[in-house]
């Protein structure tokens, strides 16, 4: 399974789950938003998926994650509470969607 196809099924399970949760578009990428913020989503150009990870602790945790580093989709100017983790590590994607969400 590819990482886009990974990305989609975790937004499929997210969405089943919590009914607050929808599809939207950041960036022109695909994207979850939480109560009208967004809170996750698929960097195309890395075939990764990011995560806000607004606790200190949760999102020292995701850097920690082998290839992990902060988006910055802008060149040069990092978004700090934006973890981008590899498909490698899809894996892990699930949990930090939840933290993300604050499941």
């Amino acid at each position: 399974m590819d990482a886009e196809t990974r990305y989609e099924a975790l937004c499929d399970d997210l969405l089943a789950r919590n009914g607050d949760l929808v599809r939207t578009k950041m960036m022109g990428m695909p994207s979850l938003k939480l109560n009208g913020k967004l809170v996750a989503g698929f960097v195309p150009a890395e075939g990764a998926a990011v995560f806000k990870l607004t606790d200190a602790a949760s999102r020292e945790d995701a850097l920690a994650i082998d290839g992990a580093h902060l988006f910055e989709p802008m060149g040069g100017r990092q978004m700090k509470e934006w973890v981008v983790v590899p498909a490698a590590q899809a894996a892990r994607w699930p949990d930090l969607a939840n933290a993300a969400i604050g499941n």
